[in-house]
């Protein structure tokens, strides 16, 4: 990836100050200028995977201190973070990708830094789940994102059938290596009922399927898959009633 330097505008953030920044989830042309300025204009940078965010800031000619924020340090971590806030720094912190505290580790701060009575802000941008829904092609007026199923087989089926009874789209994520047990599931709980699952999203190959939980296993069987997939169910009020309701 070749370096990029663009045009940042100057932003005077105040000290002490923290900034959760949204980055791409795929295409790094979805990058704000506010994030650019906000990632230019800060003392460090917090990131779930220094590696990644160091090739983001790189292609747009940023240099910046980089630090590991992530579930398996937090607990450390977020009282250095807090240090540093005390003592005057700027601190942004983002995630893989996208919205940070939206299923990461970025929540912990925030709770963190409001038991402090500190101050954080957001830097909005992309975002897999608001993406996905609108790729979908279902309802959008009332929506659930859910975040990550269960991993336990029972407790993940108790879980899909409280959510499969919600008459609004449900939004979930899905790693790649679970994608087929949960449609599995959701085969046998709700066969009828309409799905969706966008993979990609931003990218050169974005796809997105939709069906039911066995056409969609059908057309996922021998694919290679990769990255974090977003599994939408249509709301129930919206399909016909499932056998034996």
């Amino acid at each position: 990836m070749s370096e990029r330097v663009v045009t940042v505008p100057d932003v005077d953030l105040p000290a002490g100050s923290c900034w959760l920044v949204a980055t791409p989830i795929g295409n790094l042309g979805d990058i704000t200028l506010r994030a650019l300025a906000i990632l230019a204009a800060c003392d460090v940078v917090y990131a779930e995977d220094t590696r990644q965010t160091r090739r983001l800031l790189t292609h747009f000619g940023l240099a910046k201190p980089l630090e590991a924020y992530h579930d398996h340090n937090k607990a450390r971590t977020v009282p250095r973070i807090i240090e540093r806030l005390r003592a005057g720094q700027r601190v942004a912190v983002v995630s893989d990708a996208g919205t940070p505290c939206v299923s990461d580790p970025g929540f912990v701060l925030v709770r963190a830094l409001r038991e402090a009575g500190l101050p954080w802000s957001v830097a909005p941008g992309a975002s897999s789940p608001l993406a996905a829904l609108v790729l979908a092609g279902f309802e959008p007026d009332r929506f659930v994102f859910a975040g990550y199923p269960p991993r336990k087989p029972g407790a993940r089926t108790r879980w899909l059938g409280e959510l499969l009874e919600l008459e609004c789209t449900v939004i979930l994520l899905e790693s790649v290596h679970r994608i087929r047990s949960t449609l599995e599931a959701l085969a046998e709980l709700a066969p009828a009922r309409e799905l969706a699952v966008c993979r990609e999203i931003t990218k050169v190959h974005e796809e997105t399927l939709r069906g039911s939980a066995a056409a969609l296993l059908d057309r996922l069987t021998g694919q290679r898959l990769r990255g974090e997939l977003v599994l939408l169910l249509r709301g129930r009020r919206e399909v016909p009633p499932e056998p034996g309701d």
